[in-house]
């Protein structure tokens, strides 16, 4: 095996496994799972959560549109393709609407099978009327804040996690795609540091979805080998000598951009902003958190 292969295949058992370690961290430490804890934790979580925000906002903003827009437009040169229309926004817009309209639709679909109790918000004691259920932890720990707890649902959960594999299978293909072993090296130190921050803050989200401990698995494990998968595919092409399908790509690339602005901007920022207390110190979580994915980006 020569040793621009052994590189790459070093590459992707080493992202395989920081990103298992750093992804069941929150999946296992039961601080993190906890739903009755003091005022101390609730607010300790609340920023760790606003800190996870800022990592994806910063993801969104620097990483994931930026490197779509770069490499669609360089296929679109490559082709000689030229259109007045902008054609990768439209792409980005149509991964966002199909998120919102499948969303609209699980919400829809779920409301119409709603039960007589979830209904009468007499009996629930809901005096603001609203049509979803409050969580019953959050309720009777005497602790109540008016937060939309649709905002951490399954369904968006998944859809977070869904963009950020697609992201992550291409910035795999990346490494793979590489001809040098010290290229290979610069790349996989920067995505390794990249993901340990945001394959932690993936799965800070998916514990406050409060999804079942062999799903929560599930996810982190299909998320840590997406990059891998990438690496693999990338190498493939290398060794086939194939230059195809790099079009497809970059709109599946564009759908996960669209879709990852989706969930940054309408479910991940208004739900942490929308929670009363520590505004300021939720904001300068954010920023933090956006700083940190800025300046690995900066040194990237």
């Amino acid at each position: 095996m020569e040793y621009l292969l052994q590189v790459k295949v070093g590459a992707l058992f080493g992202l395989l496994l920081l990103t298992l370690f750093f992804g069941f961290i929150p999946a296992r430490v039961k601080w993190f799972r906890r739903t009755d804890g003091t005022e101390t934790h609730r607010t300790v979580l609340s920023l760790v959560s606003c800190f996870a925000g800022g990592v994806f906002l910063a993801a969104c903003l620097l990483d994931i549109i930026p490197d779509y827009l770069s490499d669609i437009n360089s296929v679109l040169d490559s082709r000689n393709l030229e259109t007045n229309f902008p054609l990768p926004e439209f792409i980005m817009a149509v991964g966002f609407f199909t998120v919102l309209i499948l969303e609209r639709m699980v919400l829809n679909c779920r409301e119409a099978r709603a039960t007589a109790n979830e209904r009468a918000p007499l009996i629930q004691g809901d005096r603001r009327g609203h049509s979803h259920t409050a969580s019953p932890d959050l309720e009777s720990s005497g602790h109540h804040v008016h937060v939309d707890f649709q905002a951490h649902s399954p369904f968006r959960s998944f859809m977070l996690f869904l963009s950020l594999s697609l992201h992550s299978v291409f910035e795999g293909l990346t490494i793979g795609l590489q001809n040098t072993d010290s290229k290979v090296l610069e790349i996989c130190i920067a995505i390794l540091v990249h993901k340990s921050v945001i394959v932690f803050s993936l799965s800070v989200k998916l514990v406050q979805s409060a999804i079942r401990p062999l799903w929560l698995a599930a996810y982190i494990g299909v998320f840590a080998v997406m990059s891998p998968l990438g690496i693999a595919i990338g190498i493939s092409v290398m060794e086939a000598q194939l230059e195809a399908g790099a079009l497809i790509q970059c709109v599946l690339e564009g759908l996960a951009a669209g879709t990852f602005i989706y969930i940054t901007f309408l479910e991940i920022l208004p739900h942490e902003l929308n929670s009363p207390g520590k505004q300021l110190l939720k904001v300068l979580f954010i920023l933090l958190g956006f700083s940190i994915m800025g300046a690995l980006t900066f040194l990237g």
